[in-house]
């Protein structure tokens, strides 16, 4: 392959590289020069490229290991981390009223219960190691078949299923007591009191029912709920979608929160 052939088909799966690393360092600047530095390499080493795996793939463990040195110094959020940034976040003004500007100015400014419900995965998973988040994603999210992980992961197929297994697992339980759209007994209320406050004439209930996963929370098992939930971020690019600048905002905001508790713990 050529570099103007491999320039060609970069740009093709770009968004999707670019919204698989966002979901795994949460952060928007970080991402935009670690999708940069994939192009970089895989520019120079397209020569390397010998057609045993998809280019796509080939790039997508480029893209993967830039992450994985990026993230190998910082400590892992803990599963509670919306309840921490939550807190943080009703002390600080300024964020409500530069998140208000956006909800009023901008066209990528709604907020929808269905975007913060990709969101909050995006927190949240990052409680896990990086071997299962990034399995996860690449399976569930961006449809990478187990094979092609375990090359970007220079691991077996059975090490990759396990990393599945047990992250799967691990979402399944956190989310099962947390998410109140879910679960009665969830002590997550988040995306209907954010819809209260961006949306106030809206109601939260009837914007509810309108996904899937929560009309079927009572009819579903705990795996089709999960399953549910991965639909909804394939749906959404986290750039793009109507919510992006808002929700973006929101990101920034809990990065900082946790990079500050971290660096207390």
């Amino acid at each position: 392959m050529n570099k103007a052939s491999f320039t060609e088909a970069f740009e093709n799966f770009k968004p999707q590289l670019k919204a698989f690393i966002l979901r795994m360092t949460a952060s928007v600047h970080d991402t935009e020069d670690l999708v940069q530095e994939t192009f970089i390499r895989g520019f120079a080493k397209i020569h390397q490229f010998k057609g045993e795996s998809t280019l796509k793939t080939w790039v997508f463990a480029i893209g993967s290991n830039l992450t994985k040195d990026f993230l190998k110094s910082r400590k892992r959020w803990p599963q509670n981390v919306t309840d921490i940034c939550k807190e943080a976040a009703m002390q600080n003004q300024a964020f409500f009223q530069e998140a208000m500007q956006i909800r009023t100015n901008s066209p990528l400014g709604n907020f929808e219960i269905k975007e913060h419900i990709a969101f909050c995965f995006t927190c949240i998973s990052k409680s896990l190691p990086f071997e299962q988040r990034l399995t996860i994603l690449l399976k569930e999210v961006y449809e990478f078949k187990v094979k092609e992980i375990a090359e970007i992961l220079k691991q077996t197929e059975a090490m990759v299923k396990y990393y599945l297994h047990v992250g799967r697992g691990s979402m399944i339980d956190i989310f099962d007591h947390r998410c109140s759209l879910i679960n009665k007994n969830g002590i997550c209320h988040q995306c209907t009191e954010l819809n209260g406050i961006f949306n106030p004439k809206q109601n939260a209930r009837e914007e509810q029912v309108k996904i899937q996963m929560v009309k079927d929370a009572g009819a579903k098992n705990k795996d089709e709920l999960f399953n549910l939930r991965m639909q909804i971020l394939k749906e959404i690019d986290p750039f793009e979608s109507g919510a992006a600048e808002l929700q973006l905002h929101h990101l920034e905001h809990n990065r900082k929160v946790m990079e500050q508790y971290l660096e207390k713990k």
